[in-house]
This record gives C-alpha cells, sequence and structure tokens, in this order.
C-alpha cells in the first residue's frame, strides 16, 4: 500500500494532460480504498482537462509558497542546495534511477517514484529528510483549498509522526521563509 500511494501520488502531481484522464480508470482501481486519493481523483476526473491544468500552474508554477521542489524549502537559493541536489541525485544513482533530462531530483514527483520504488529505507529517506517541506506545501494546498491538499495527505499519513522539534522547525520556516545567501563582495559603503 505504501509504495501503491508514493506511486500513485507521483503521477497525479505531474502536468495534467490526456494520457493520464485517459488512466481514469486504472487509477480509480488503484486508488481504492486510498480515500484522499480516490477525492482527489473525484475532482481530477470530474473537472475540464483545461481546468485541471489551470489550476496546476496556478498551484505549482506561480506561487513559491506551493513549489513542488522540496530543497528549496529548508535551503532556499542558497549553495547548500545545490549540494543537497547533488546527494538526492548520488543516491538516485545507487540505487539504478536516472533522471530524465532537466529534471532537479528534488521534484516532488520525482522524491515519491524514488520511494516507491526504492522501498522504505533508502527510498523514503528522502521524504524524510524534507518532511518539513513537506509539511509546508502541504499546510500552502489546505490553505489554497486546493485538491492537491490530498495527494499530501495521502503521502504524509505514511511518514512517521512530526516531533515537537520538527513542529517548531515547521513553524520557524513558515515564519522566516526559507534561507537566503549573499555571495560575493560587501558593497557597503560603496558610492
Amino acid at each position: 500500500m505504501r509504495a501503491r500511494t508514493f506511486q500513485l501520488a507521483s503521477l497525479l502531481l505531474t502536468y495534467p494532460d490526456e494520457e493520464l484522464l485517459a488512466a481514469g480508470p486504472e487509477l480509480r482501481a488503484a486508488a481504492a480504498g486510498n480515500e484522499p486519493i480516490t477525492a482527489f481523483l473525484d475532482w481530477l476526473l470530474g473537472t475540464p482537462l483545461i481546468d485541471c491544468q489551470r489550476h496546476y500552474v496556478q498551484t505549482f508554477d506561480l506561487r513559491r509558497r506551493s513549489g513542488l521542489y522540496l530543497t528549496y524549502y529548508l535551503h532556499g537559493d542558497t549553495r547548500k542546495r545545490g549540494m543537497a541536489l547533488l546527494v538526492l541525485k548520488q543516491r538516485y544513482r545507487a540505487h539504478g534511477l536516472t533522471l530524465a533530462g532537466g529534471e532537479l531530483p528534488d521534484l516532488l514527483p520525482v522524491v515519491l517514484e524514488f520511494a516507491a520504488v526504492a522501498g522504505p529505507g533508502d527510498g523514503e529517506a528522502p521524504l524524510r529528510q524534507h518532511r518539513q517541506g513537506l509539511e509546508l506545501l502541504r499546510s500552502a494546498l489546505s490553505e489554497s483549498g486546493s485538491p492537491y491538499r490530498e495527494l499530501l495527505e495521502a503521502v504524509c499519513a505514511i511518514l512517521p509522526p512530526l516531533t515537537g522539534d520538527d513542529l517548531a522547525a515547521i513553524t520557524a520556516l513558515a515564519v522566516d521563509g526559507p534561507p537566503v545567501e549573499s555571495v560575493g563582495v560587501s558593497v557597503e559603503g560603496y558610492k
């Protein structure tokens, strides 16, 4: 059930197209018994494709608070993010997973696919490491009323419960936002 949930969420968090909608009966069969994913499928398969596509772009491409790149939440646009991306890429390579051209390894559908294929230990490690980002994304989707929140609910329900330290870190990250980094020469006093 874990692998199936991760696999379904991975697929359903990609840009919706006609091929995805055509697979509706198979997706419903695979999601049987998984209430959040079934609720999402009800919306996806009951909404005109153009409206689903518009919602996807507005939700994931135009709002930083609900981006699908997990390392951004923890590292922002800093050098540490580059290192985190490299570590993910190496982890995938060690398990024989290769990324499609130009795809970043922290894209949530990619991370979920890896979890489904590699299993609970190594496969789910990136999800656990980026749990804060997942929770912030889940929260942003819930606040905006996006049907995609159902997919994050299904994923987060499988992961270990949040600790008090996790909750404190998530609250701080929600208030402060991702880290920022100034690189180069200070221009203070420069005229």
